[in-house]
């Protein structure tokens, strides 16, 4: 293949994440299990991210202020400070979660960067993520790191533009087909798809990708089979 960009996602493709906001939500549903169904209390915090993503955009504080409302809602707005503090601790241990690489990152890595330019491209907080990637000891295999506050065709035109790469030369790695793939597909780049044992709900779909731009694999080492 031709192309001269590769660009991976971060979490739950370089590293674990998600398992760590399944641990914090249940700590939620802990704290208010008298109020509602486990299923109910999910159902809320869901519904309040999807709300305040234009707002707060994507990463742990916009997940802390969504269980902060979620829990004014269960309380009818009779919120105790204690269990506000709580709260936040859930997201201030969140943002303190160590780092722990999927197998074999490193190695594609390595294989990876005489060859290509390498890209991370994730959404979340920049601080955050920024640690996280210090934290993971591999920032040295990247050309750029780009925190994006959505993964939309627009959002990787621009960061495109940025990188002075055409999209037919691109390729977009990563765990969610909503927003790894369909995008970078619909401006005419290379999407590949490894999917992740577990997957927030806002970011899943209901239906199979048919497209010649696309690939799914089932771990991290294929890619070097595929390039």
């Amino acid at each position: 293949m031709t192309k001269k960009t590769i660009a991976f996602d971060a979490d739950d493709t370089l590293w674990h994440n998600e398992p760590y906001f399944d641990e914090a939500q249940e700590k939620f549903c802990e704290l208010f299990s008298g109020f509602a169904s486990k299923q109910e209390l999910l159902t809320l915090i869901l519904n309040h991210q999807v709300r305040n993503l234009p707002l707060y955009g994507f990463g742990i504080k916009a997940f802390t202020l969504s269980m902060i409302e979620s829990a004014l809602d269960l309380t009818n707005h009779q919120l105790n400070g204690q269990v506000v503090e709580k709260i936040i601790q859930i997201g201030k241990d969140l943002l303190q979660k160590p780092v722990e690489l999927l197998p074999e990152v490193e190695t594609v890595l390595q294989a990876l960067k005489p060859k290509y330019k390498l890209v991370v491209a994730t959404k979340g907080d920049l601080k955050d993520q920024h640690r996280k990637l210090h934290d993971s000891g591999i920032g040295h295999y990247f050309h750029h790191i780009e925190v994006m506050s959505d993964k939309k065709e627009v959002d990787y035109q621009k960061m495109l533009g940025r990188l002075d790469c055409k999209p037919e030369d691109f390729i977009m790695i990563g765990n969610s087909l909503k927003s790894d793939v369909l995008p970078v597909l619909n401006i005419g780049g290379t999407g590949i798809h490894i999917p992740y044992h577990t997957t927030w709900e806002y970011e899943k779909i209901d239906f199979e990708i048919v497209h010649d731009n696309f690939k799914s694999i089932h771990a991290i080492t294929e890619i070097l089979d595929f390039l």
